[in-house]
């Protein structure tokens, strides 16, 4: 196997070594530039990336204009856009490079058409739909029962990456909170 990053992303049990060389085959090597805009709202997501190095955020702009950081993408994540993507709809979201990024691209169409005829692969992607829905879940529950302070923390601990090369005012937004609130925690934490 020549990419450790797709050989581990689809290791499963029922995808058996040629099938695993079809899907790794199946993705072309894709670069973007800081600031790049991968998907714009209002168009329709035509595949996913599997993030080999860089950052990545997804965002919104709420009823009032603000941009709210809605997700953080870093080395080995999927990057999806999956409303849109499977429900062939326009995206509400928009996905912007924070950093350079490599990453490996697989097309609509092509997903689909292993998807149908690799049975492990739509094995796989059900494990990582459920997983993505309790992640989900999780994140949601923690907006309204985990103090933004202690968010923070568990980000810090998580996805050291973000804190290292993401602007500030889209850690705060990710986190639910104005930047006077965010400055603030950062000040208690550096006691």
């Amino acid at each position: 196997m020549e990419n450790e990053l797709l050989t581990q992303t689809y290791k499963h049990p029922l995808i058996d070594s040629t099938e695993l060389e079809k899907l790794i085959h199946a993705h072309k090597k894709v670069s973007f530039k800081k600031g790049d805009l991968i998907l714009k709202q209002d168009s329709i997501a035509n595949g996913y990336l599997i993030l080999e190095s860089g950052l990545i955020r997804s965002y919104v702009n709420d009823y009032k204009g603000n941009d709210i950081t809605t997700e953080f993408f870093s080395s080995k994540d999927i990057v999806i856009e999956a409303i849109s993507l499977f429900q062939r709809i326009p995206s509400t979201e928009n996905i912007q490079a924070l950093t350079n990024c490599q990453c490996w691209e697989l097309d609509f169409d092509v997903f689909q058409s292993l998807y149908h005829t690799i049975p492990g692969f739509s094995e796989w992607g059900r494990i990582w739909m459920a997983k993505s829905l309790f992640k989900l879940k999780k994140r949601s529950l923690e907006m309204v029962t985990v103090s933004a302070k202690e968010r923070y923390l568990q980000l810090i601990k998580e996805k050291p990456q973000i804190i290292l090369q993401s602007p500030l005012k889209n850690i705060a937004s990710y986190l639910g909170i104005t930047d006077s609130s965010f400055s603030r925690i950062r000040k208690e934490i550096s006691r």
